[in-house]
């Protein structure tokens, strides 16, 4: 997947394990949750450290088909990552207290938009934005009908912490053509893209 000559896309079952390594980390957020938030359950979930969840995604990159999202590298390196699947496979997406789609959540073409990581160091330069885009064709590559995100409104807060992001920003869905569906909060809505009929 490409994005622009800067910014390429990669889907996680092709990216090397180390680059999908690097772009976790090994501090904040992201270097402990590796997108299981919204596949555990409560209790598991208060247990977990990255010793529990690191794992946990590895298979499912090695045994998910689809696999759970796309890598980007900005030249060689790895920068940035996107969690995309059908909806179905985030049976705890219901704590974002946004997703208030009628459709039934069993339904295999529903995809989500979960989680956004860009490494410090190389935000502020369109990766999120590409990020998304390689999600949708990812999306749109394996039979999704409708995609949709649960963004942050940055305009409508006077602060907004960076480790709030990881939903992304209404403005880049709008940038890649989402329409927004419904506003559950004054800062959070609800985005969907229709990829087919």
């Amino acid at each position: 997947m490409e994005g622009n000559s800067n910014i390429r896309m990669v889907s996680i079952a092709d990216a090397p394990w180390q680059d999908v390594q690097t772009v976790f980390g090994t501090r904040g957020d992201p270097s402990s949750c590796w997108c299981q938030y919204f596949k555990m359950g409560k209790a598991d979930w208060r247990n977990a450290t990255r010793a529990t969840c690191e794992p946990l995604l590895e298979k499912q990159v090695r045994e998910s088909d689809p696999p759970p999202g796309v890598i980007a590298y900005l030249e060689n390196e790895p920068v940035g990552w996107c969690a995309v699947e059908p909806r179905r496979n985030y049976p705890e997406l219901h704590r974002t207290r946004v997703q208030s789609d009628p459709e039934p959540d069993d339904d295999p073409s529903i995809w989500s938009v979960t989680c956004f990581v860009v490494r410090v160091g190389f935000r502020k330069k369109g990766i999120a934005t590409a990020l998304l885009a390689g999600a949708i064709e990812q999306a749109r590559s394996h039979g999704a009908r409708v995609l949709e995100g649960y963004p942050v409104d940055p305009t409508a807060r006077e602060k907004v912490a960076s480790a709030e992001l990881y939903y992304g920003i209404v403005s880049q869905f709008t940038a890649n053509g989402f329409t927004e569906v419904a506003r559950p909060r004054p800062d959070r809505a609800l985005m969907r893209l229709e990829l087919s009929a």
